[in-house]
């Protein structure tokens, strides 16, 4: 399209130029006076037509000949026109040759024999004009450069209409050929999925009764495994331009939990800082592609820390009110390595890595800033990126997001009276910018939840500080509490709501009141703290420290892989589940007919009949005898815009392999009814 484009500007170029020159010798030589102005009104006419596209292309085309013909013609006429006729002609034959149209070629042609032909007349009936040789040579060779020039240019015009259709089979061929990808994909992807998913299952399954550092190493790697798997289809769903945007409700608070549990995964988290500074005022529920953005924060992160060998990493989120709701502002900067000016220039040019031999010590496949620029743009945001040597670097992504609930993610049941004092020694920090990081959490803190904020960096300031102002809480470190525990013990016990945070592995002293803060602190464990000062048994009621339990649900796992089998049912049994099992849909349809389900987890593909298939005739046998019955899809199969897929076929939900447990104790706590969900505190590792 923009070709053909530049080809019209290209041939209503050279037709103005053309016509302006006749106008000029039209006026020198005395011919009609009227043409002229029609020249140029014919000008102004094409150009108009082409900028404004108020007909089709193709008409244009058609009016641009009409228009240079006549014009071609008026000239070719006149009898001082006799041996430039030929030069007009082939300057037409060149013109039009750009819009590969046999046809104007043979228009083209007919006028030149035709104006010859009233040129001879001309010429038989004007006694000044002689034929002599010369004269007869200069014609005989003008219709020969005429006759070569008009083979020539069809020739042209038929290699181009050759070179046209072989790019529309190529196109054919290429939209064929990302279908078959797209289903290879897909197929590839179970493939690869469905041994990863025994890999880390059973290792996930020996881990519960053993405690053994190879297989640890083991599970480790599979994980590691699973995400370059998925990392690759992304890139190659990006690079193809192939993919569905799956917007889901979510809670900013969980968003967060989740980048939490993911840090704390990683080796480093031991001696890392992770600062989160998230605005109170950022809406509670948000509408948007939430596995994506999940992915977009583990790629920045997971940069962050593998750059990083002291120091940490500042991860703040905000937002800015739009009409269609928010542009949620991600911020995260780290105390690492940082990048060089040509880095920063290559960032974001598909595959980089700051250090190509990096893979060695540090992991990775060197497309996560590749999957975060094309997600962010495929969600109508935006990544900036910047850093120096030595300096560590800053990402900053903006991603407009749905509002579903506005209410702030943090408030404070009653913020008058707070006085709170953050009690962190600079000297416990070895780089600089992570007391900064904090300081700059709290004062945020501070302003979105209206309370008074005190600051100490030494033991006797917190003393003074005590003297001067009512505090009600104190937040400190590990590190400040060890040093004066016995004093801060004390002070528990005087009204005072003393937090710690620290490990969850981490216990105060006996007797102690103080409340346990698990790392890394931020604003949801501070309002939760605030309003009710909850102690170390029953701090953090959520999903980081309690687990939901799903016992005597009863449910049906179909796979026509024994080791997946295997795998689920430790799994659920875990959870309390009653589990049954099944290799494929024909024997699901005949357990379903003799048995009482909850839920039924059906695997995608199988041999002769796939999942979805089976759901859809248990789903239509459950509605004959008037059952209940929970379909989810438990699927290897994670192309783009395959979860709309399975919700649209008839699933009530889809968990894929291998199985996340967040992801599944969601789906599980989402599809069941609350009466058939306990909770119990989630076992430290």
């Amino acid at each position: 399209m923009a070709d053909r484009t530049n080809r019209h500007i290209i041939v209503n170029g050279i037709i103005t130029i053309s016509v302006l020159g006749l106008m000029i010798e039209s006026i020198f030589e005395g011919w009609e006076f009227w043409v002229p102005p029609l020249l140029f009104a014919g000008i102004i006419a094409l150009w108009v037509l082409h900028i404004t596209e108020a007909v089709s292309e193709r008409f244009r085309e058609d009016l641009s000949l009409a228009f240079a013909l006549m014009a071609s013609f008026f000239h070719g006429v006149h009898e001082s026109s006799f041996f430039d006729v030929v030069i007009i002609t082939l300057l037409l034959f060149v013109t039009f040759t750009l819009l590969i149209r046999q046809i104007m070629l043979d228009m083209i042609f007919l006028e030149y024999v035709v104006v010859m032909i009233i040129q001879f007349i001309l010429a038989f009936r004007d006694p000044e004009f002689t034929f002599s040789g010369l004269n007869i040579s200069r014609c005989v060779l003008h219709i020969c450069a005429a006759l070569c020039a008009y083979f020539a240019s069809k020739k042209i015009v038929n290699l181009g209409k050759e070179a046209e259709m072989q790019q529309a089979e190529l196109a054919n061929l290429m939209k064929n050929t990302a279908k078959e990808r797209e289903d290879f994909l897909a197929n590839i992807s179970h493939e690869l999925r469905t041994p990863i998913n025994v890999v880390n299952g059973m290792s996930t399954l020996i881990l519960k009764t053993e405690d053994r550092k190879d297989v640890e190493a083991i599970r480790a790697a599979g994980f590691r495994l699973a995400r370059q798997v998925e990392d690759i289809q992304d890139y190659t769903e990006l690079q193809r331009q192939d993919f569905a945007l799956e917007e889901n409700n979510y809670i900013i608070t969980s968003l967060i939990n989740d980048v939490i549990t993911g840090f704390n995964l990683q080796e480093k988290s031991d001696y890392l800082d992770f600062v989160i500074d998230l605005d109170p005022a950022v809406p509670t529920m948000l509408r948007g592609d939430i596995k994506k953005l999940h992915k977009i924060l583990r790629h920045v992160i997971d940069n962050a820390i593998k750059f990083t060998s002291e120091g940490g990493i500042y991860f703040k989120v905000s937002c800015i009110k739009k009409d269609y709701g928010v542009n949620l502002i991600i911020v995260i900067t780290d105390t690492g390595v940082g990048m060089s000016r040509k880095d920063l220039f290559n960032v974001s040019r598909g595959l980089y890595q700051a250090n190509k031999k990096r893979n060695r010590s540090t992991g990775g496949i060197g497309l996560g800033l590749a999957v975060v620029y094309g997600f962010v743009r495929a969600m109508n945001g935006f990544v900036k990126v910047e850093s120096e040597k030595k300096s560590g670097t800053t990402v900053s992504i903006s991603i407009p997001q749905k509002v579903i609930d506005p209410k702030p993610c943090l408030e404070l049941e009653e913020s008058e009276g707070k006085n709170i004092l953050f009690y962190y020694n600079h000297e416990n920090y070895a780089v600089p910018a992570l007391r900064d990081f904090y300081r700059t959490m709290a004062i945020h803190l501070a302003e979105g939840l209206k309370f008074n904020l005190y600051s100490a960096e030494e033991i006797v300031d917190v003393k003074n500080c005590l003297k001067k102002v009512d505090i009600t809480n104190i937040f400190l470190g590990q590190k400040c509490y060890m040093k004066d525990a016995k004093y801060f013990d004390e002070l528990s016990h005087s009204g005072i709501d003393v937090a710690v945070t620290a490990p969850m592995k981490f216990r105060p002293g006996q007797g102690s009141n103080v409340i346990l803060v698990p790392k890394p602190l931020y604003g949801f464990s501070v309002v939760r703290v605030l309003n009710g000062g909850r102690k170390l048994d029953d701090i953090a009621a959520d999903e980081e420290t309690l687990r939901p339990i799903f016992e005597n649900v009863k449910v049906l796992v179909v796979d026509d892989e024994p080791m997946n089998l295997v795998v689920a049912t430790g799994l659920f049994r875990d959870y309390k589940m009653i589990t049954d099992t099944a290799d494929s849909g024909k024997e699901a349809i005949k357990k379903f007919a003799s048995n009482d389900y909850d839920i039924i987890f059906m695997d995608h593909m199988m041999p002769e009949m796939d999942g979805v298939e089976a759901m859809k005739l248990i789903s239509e046998q459950a509605k004959v005898e008037n059952r209940q019955i929970i379909n989810i899809a438990l699927t290897a199969n994670v192309v783009s815009g395959a979860r709309e897929m399975f919700i649209r076929e008839g699933f009530d939900a889809v968990i894929n392999k291998p199985i996340d447990i967040r992801d599944f104790e969601r789906t599980m706590t989402k599809v069941l009814p609350q009466s058939r969900v306990s909770y119990e505190r989630r076992t430290v590792e």
